[in-house]
This record gives C-alpha cells, sequence and structure tokens, in this order.
C-alpha cells in the first residue's frame, strides 16, 4: 500500500485511466478514489481524506475541495495555461500546478511534492507563477509611494475583499494592529472609507487579477 494517497478528479476518463497508470507504477502512491465532476470529487474528498487531489476543474472547485479537506492538497493537472487560470487556482489554495503535456516522471515529482508540502509548478509556469505573485506588491509599490510595505500588503488584501480578521489570520497580526494600518492606510491614501480605498487600489489593478496581462493561449 503506498504512503501518498490520491484522489483523481478529471471529467474524462481518458485522462483519470492515465494518470492512474502513471501513478500505480509508483510504490510509494495509491489511488484511493476518481471522480468525474465537482460534487463526487467532493464526497471522495470527504470520504477518503487523501493526501492529495490532482483535478482539472475550476478555482470554484478547488475551494469547495479543500473546504472538504481542511488542510488538504490540490494539484492542478490542466491544459489552461493562460494567466487567468494560474493565478485563480493559486488564488483559491491549489499548491502545484502541471499542464497536461508533462512527462509521466513530472507527474511523478510534482504528486510527490505537493503531497509533501511543497509548492510544484510545471514548466512553462513557473516563472509566470512568479511574476503574478509579485505583481501585486510592485503595482501598490508605484500606485501609493507613501505607503509601508506592510500596509501595502494589507491594502491589497483589502482590495481583494478579505475581512479585518482574515487580513489577520493570513499576515499573523493582532487584529488591531491591523486597524491601526486600515485607518493609516485612509489616512495616507486621504480615503472616506474602505469602500473609497478598495475603489481607488482596483483602479490601479491591485487586488484583482493584474488587469494588463493577457492569454498565452491568444
Amino acid at each position: 500500500m503506498g504512503s501518498i494517497s490520491v484522489v483523481l478528479a478529471d471529467s474524462h476518463d481518458i485522462v483519470r485511466n492515465g494518470l492512474r497508470a502513471v501513478l500505480a507504477s509508483e510504490p510509494d502512491i495509491r489511488v484511493v478514489a476518481e471522480a468525474e465532476d465537482t460534487a463526487a470529487a467532493v464526497r471522495a474528498a470527504a470520504m477518503h481524506r487523501p493526501d492529495l487531489i490532482v483535478t482539472d476543474f475550476d478555482a470554484a472547485a478547488v475551494r469547495e475541495l479543500l473546504r472538504s479537506v481542511p488542510g488538504g492538497r490540490v494539484l492542478v493537472f490542466t491544459l489552461a495555461e493562460d494567466d487567468d487560470s494560474i493565478y485563480q487556482a493559486i488564488h483559491a489554495g491549489a499548491r502545484g500546478y502541471l499542464l497536461k503535456s508533462a512527462q509521466a516522471a513530472e507527474i511523478v515529482r510534482a504528486v510527490r511534492g505537493v503531497a509533501a508540502g511543497e509548492a510544484i509548478f510545471g514548466e512553462g509556469v513557473a516563472q509566470r507563477v512568479t511574476q503574478l505573485l509579485t505583481a501585486p506588491a510592485q503595482r501598490a509599490e508605484e500606485a501609493f509611494p507613501e505607503l509601508t510595505r506592510r500596509e501595502r500588503q494589507v491594502l491589497d488584501l483589502i482590495a481583494d475583499g478579505r475581512s479585518n480578521s482574515a487580513i489577520a489570520r493570513q499576515l499573523q497580526l493582532a487584529p488591531k494592529t491591523v486597524s491601526n494600518h486600515i485607518s493609516a492606510i485612509f489616512t495616507k491614501l486621504r480615503a472616506a472609507d474602505r469602500a473609497e480605498a478598495i475603489a481607488r487600489a482596483r483602479d490601479a489593478g491591485i487586488g484583482t487579477r493584474p488587469r494588463h496581462l493577457t492569454s498565452v493561449t491568444g
């Protein structure tokens, strides 16, 4: 019995069959269930509590799967290589993103890596992930140089719709500290309230998918 339990979630039988065949040859990996839609994947994940879910489903499905298995890990295995799909999957909590053009060895490595807690991104994806994740901070610094680094982080999360408590958890800050940062942001931006601060941030492309990015698939 393998030590890494995996649920395969893909709407295409041929993809699931191919993945199962690749993983079956590895003594430390076992496929415990398969699913052809999100509802079935959520049920399988809740029942088996796998170490890893490999899926081609969208960001909303990734969120549902992670809610069904708190602390679980998701590897997205997909044909979609556009910036929006990558950004949304990572933002939803996926720990890996692999294109279906990947070779068997790369798939196995990604399964082991993500199951072990690593962030794994396939060839052609990793560099764009770095650009996507660093872009908000760069834009915030350019648009609002009067803010401190921490204030820019808080503004990005506010503009992404996060509550004060969620920001506190993500940045590992006391709620009072977050409130102080938000007050400072309002003052420096001369924003009357949270809505105005969010509007100004989003106008600068902060808190949403970078607006200047376009699909690499044309």
